[in-house]
């Protein structure tokens, strides 16, 4: 598995989780985690204005029990490979929670 600690702006710690997203599912799930420590992540929101990127952090907060805003997109914005930033929490910690939450 990559490690992909990092330090943020202002001195905060935290971890970034690399995500591949299929938009339009029928619901929000994790599908798998790729070998490369790579989330596959099915969200029902369309990839318009937004909608499917903020359905997403919703939904990784949920799983990771972080606030909303303790996640942030700081790559990958427009497209289906997003590198996710979550503040306060190390890698290992966010790919034990989402691999109980895997269907």
């Amino acid at each position: 598995m990559v490690d992909r600690k990092f330090n943020l702006h202002g001195g905060q710690k935290g971890s970034a989780l690399a995500v591949r997203v299929t938009p339009r599912a029928s619901r929000n799930e994790i599908v798998e985690m790729l070998d490369d420590g790579t989330i596959k992540v099915r969200i029902a929101a369309p990839p318009v204005d937004d909608e499917a990127n903020t359905a997403l952090i919703e939904f990784l907060a949920d799983i990771l029990g972080v606030p909303k805003s303790r996640l942030d997109i700081v790559a990958g914005e427009t497209g289906r490979d997003k590198l996710i930033s979550v503040l306060d929490m190390d890698v290992e910690t966010a790919h034990q929670r989402i691999v109980a939450h895997m269907g």
